[in-house]
């Protein structure tokens, strides 16, 4: 593990204004803050920075981490504290694996059927993303990114898909964070997404599926090398 930041706390940026609980809408800021990569892997996190940080009780606050650590995104270490977990190559490649299964299986069923005005949101999207990159402003792709994908998953009527996903690929996300600011990635990510448009414009599942296939492996064919280069910030893998 990577030595701990003094106060994690610091960049939790205020509790999350969602509606729910006192312990979901903690459990949702520090999530975030962790998949954002906002809070560093292997940074300390001290749960009386962040009652003070968030104006909540410890009982809330260790009830998010509880949470987040059965999601793996939190280590709870006996007579250390608690640790943002390190990011884990098998947990993302297991990611990456459920995030093709689902959204291939989506895009096939979308593309014969999807309407002219799904195809026009998902146009304001990509034009929306190109001016980011013109700005060169990577958090506000990322959320655009993470954006046009909901939208396949969603527009598939399937109300669940969006559920499974939040979870399955909480992993990927963390990864996805970290590849966006490699070289090129954001804007060879905006010309595959163009690609996927272009599929579902001639309603070609085939196509679809093939452009998708092609983007969603991005991920990892950047992550193997980024894991070498910056070792410090993953788990050891087991040999």
């Amino acid at each position: 593990m990577s030595s701990p930041s003094p106060d994690a706390a610091l960049s939790l940026g205020g509790l999350s204004a969602q509606e729910g609980t006192l312990a979901r809408r903690t459990y949702l800021t520090l999530r975030a803050a962790i998949v954002e990569l906002r809070v560093a892997p292997g940074a300390a996190l001290r749960k009386e920075a962040i009652c003070k940080e968030l104006g909540v009780s410890r009982s809330p606050v260790s009830e998010a981490m509880a949470k987040l650590a059965a999601e793996g995104l939190v280590q709870i270490v006996p007579q250390a504290g608690s640790f943002v977990a390190p990011l884990s190559l098998p947990e993302i490649r297991e990611g990456a694996f459920l995030r093709e299964a689902i959204e291939l299986a989506a895009i096939e069923h979308l593309a014969p059927r999807i309407t002219d005005d799904q195809i026009q949101a998902l146009r304001r999207t990509l034009a929306m993303q190109a001016a980011l990159v013109e700005e060169g402003d990577r958090d506000g792709f990322y959320a655009l990114d993470a954006q046009m994908h909901g939208m396949l998953l969603d527009f598939t009527g399937y109300r669940r898909l969006a559920i499974v996903a939040d979870s399955a690929f909480v992993h990927v996300d963390r990864a996805r964070r970290l590849i966006l600011p490699q070289g090129r990635r954001v804007a060879d990510t905006l010309e595959e997404h163009r690609a996927v448009l272009a599929a579902l414009e001639a309603r070609d599942p085939d196509a679809a599926r093939t452009a998708l296939r092609h983007h969603l492996r991005q991920l990892m064919h950047h992550l193997t090398r980024l894991a070498a280069d910056r070792a410090g910030l993953f788990q050891p893998e087991e040999t």
